[in-house]
């Protein structure tokens, strides 16, 4: 996986995005509106097989199964436990009786909304669970930046050029000269508005030319600390207003 190139489904005018996969027309207006409420961008699907094609294709932030679909619903939950990107997901699953809500659990969900359902009790899954919808976004968050990068190694020559984007996991860079995947390099560069030169163990994860993608393999606890702060801020930044209110709004709440 690579978080330098990879595909997400939200539109940077939201926090995140949520895939709802659910039949019934009531609980999807009534998650919708939560979920829009909060800046969260729903892809609603009432079909098992296109949910199951979505999952192959699109990074989430967050998923909610009704298990009224029945097996439909117990093959979406598998295939998120094996999804290369969402497994990481927040996981919502929506259950009408207490044995469902104990499979539900046992399935891997992190939060369980029991019928009959309401508004307020939706209200309040969704933000216990927006800290974590909100971090699984800025994990696969890739910032647009260009900065000068150096890249060094064992198996190379010193290598200069430009940064492309970059996230937590990894950066893209264009260079004057191609690197092979596989090779493990260091690559070093400061982030804006930072002091301190920023370097990091990395691995070429995939390459075009002589642009290529480095996914980070070894981070100090501080360099990495420092880096999802930095993130944070540009993810934040990046929004527009209405939704940057709502995201200051529920962190506010949460403190």
């Amino acid at each position: 996986m690579s978080n330098a190139n990879g595909a997400a489904l939200a539109p940077s005018a939201s926090v995140g995005g949520v895939l709802l996969v659910c039949k019934d027309a009531v609980t999807i207006k009534q998650l919708s509106g939560s979920l829009q409420q909060l800046a969260l961008s729903p892809e609603v699907c009432n079909d098992g097989s296109a949910a199951l094609a979505l999952l192959n294709q699109h990074k989430f932030d967050a998923v909610v199964v009704d298990l009224q679909l029945g097996a439909q619903a117990n093959a979406i939950l598998e295939r998120i436990r094996l999804s290369a990107w969402n497994r990481t997901a927040v996981l919502f699953t929506i259950t009408d009786t207490d044995a469902e809500t104990a499979s539900a659990f046992k399935a891997g969900s992190s939060f369980v909304l029991k019928r009959p359902l309401s508004l307020a009790a939706i209200d309040r899954s969704l933000k216990v669970a927006y800290g974590l919808i909100v971090r699984e976004r800025r994990r696969y968050f890739r910032c647009p930046l260009e900065i000068p990068a150096k890249l060094c190694g064992s198996a190379i020559p010193e290598i200069h050029g430009q940064t492309v984007n970059i996230s937590e996991g990894g950066i893209a860079v264009a260079a004057s000269s191609a690197l092979d995947p596989e090779i493990k390099v260091q690559v070093q560069f400061t982030l804006p508005g930072h002091k301190t030169p920023f370097a990091a163990d990395a691995v070429v994860c995939w390459s075009k030319g002589t642009s290529f993608g480095l996914q980070f393999t070894s981070l100090s606890p501080d360099l990495a600390s420092e880096l999802q702060e930095w993130l944070s801020r540009r993810l934040e930044q990046s929004l527009p207003q209405s939704v940057t209110d709502q995201f200051r709004k529920v962190k506010s709440s949460d403190a």
